[in-house]
């Protein structure tokens, strides 16, 4: 099969579908890998190491979606993606369509079979290929909220974890998912009171064995919600429905009554957000003030280190890459049910139960 990994377009999106490695993996199966010319660049690594392991460089996306069979991506295809995609074409790369209804028109449009990294399926019903990100955006999250809590930012000019005698930054965590516990762990690392948030006792329980205590944990009703909120200098908002829409945990009302200059980080973003007064930002630009409190909304936060996530994310698409080379979509989904989760979009409809359910 024909393989295309174009070059990223989206704002400072410097990750790229595959690496050398896969590229050879890929290669010596009897695929062939098209690479659009610097798209592993911002990793890297050269055409030639490209080249070297067996990809064949194209000059021009156009180039690339016009040759190839499978698409394969990171970040969600733009409008000006869609519309190189052909019926007879596969693509597998992040889609977050429940938040993008745009995409999610100009993908049925053009008649393309799409599978979504975010809702591939593992057998103990976790999401094998959005881990690895949610790990990273969990961790850079408090990176990037300590970050804007500095008075220069336009935060309290609050240090995470205090000094002796200087209280600590509240941390709340809403989300005690994967992106949830990293962010923990790193917020506790950083000596700050944390809270995680969630709707699972179960959950609850297990995060403050997890951490031994140094982890406070709270059940997600409503007046709990808020008065933690109110009360944060750094809110990190982790929560995921696979496949469907954040819910809008944090009100308008209730970032009206935080402290001027405490920092909201929505990794939900992709998903369109738990928080009432986010919309997406980017790398280039990536904060913005509601009623005096920074919001950090960047919708492809793991393109903020791109060597790592590369890494770590086709650590884990490399295999479902080559299924879908050796066997094609349709068998590769029917002997793998898990696969078959990521499909989101089949003969101009969509068709993943999550979207299906909101377009009704």
């Amino acid at each position: 099969m024909k393989i295309g990994i174009p070059k990223e377009v989206k704002i400072h999106e410097y990750r790229v579908g595959i690496l050398p490695s896969g590229v050879r993996d890929l290669s010596a199966a009897g695929h062939q890998v098209w690479l659009q010319a610097g798209a592993g660049e911002g990793i890297g690594f050269s055409d030639q190491d490209y080249a070297k392991a067996g990809a064949r460089i194209e000059s021009s996306a156009e180039d690339v979606f016009a040759g190839t069979e499978l698409i394969v991506k990171v970040k969600e295809p733009q409008l000006e993606e869609c519309a190189r995609l052909r019926p007879d074409q596969v693509l597998f790369t992040y889609l977050h369509l429940a938040a993008d209804p745009k995409q999610a028109a100009a993908l049925c449009e053009s008649g393309a079979t799409a599978i979504a990294y975010e809702t591939v399926t593992a057998a103990d019903g976790s999401l094998p290929l959005l881990t690895p990100m949610s790990e990273v955006a969990g961790r850079m999250s408090v990176q990037v909220g300590a970050a804007n809590l500095q008075k220069s930012a336009g935060g309290l000019g609050v240090l995470l974890g205090g000094v002796p005698g200087v209280d600590p930054a509240r941390v709340v965590i809403l989300g005690g998912g994967v992106a949830g516990t990293n962010a923990a762990e790193i917020a506790v690392g950083m000596q700050a009171d944390v809270t995680v948030v969630d709707r699972s006792s179960k959950r609850l329980r297990e995060l403050s064995q997890q951490f031994d205590g140094r982890v406070k944990t709270a059940y997600a009703a409503s007046d709990t919600v808020d008065r933690l909120v109110v009360d944060a200098d750094l809110v990190i908002g982790a929560v995921l429905i696979p496949g469907a829409a954040a819910p809008r945990l944090v009100t308008r009302d209730m970032v009206k009554r935080m402290k001027s200059g405490s920092v909201l980080v929505d990794i939900s973003i992709d998903q369109g957000g738990c928080f009432e007064t986010s919309r997406p930002t980017s790398h280039a630009d990536p904060t913005f003030v509601v009623d005096d409190v920074v919001h950090y909304c960047v919708s492809n936060m793991p393109g903020g280190v791109p060597r790592t996530s590369t890494f770590a994310l086709t650590n884990v698409t490399l295999p479902f890459i080559r299924a879908l080379a050796d066997l094609g979509w349709e068998k590769a989904c029917a002997q793998d049910p898990h696969l078959a989760g990521g499909l989101n979009v089949q003969g101009g409809r969509l068709v993943h139960e999550a979207l299906v359910h909101k377009e009704s």
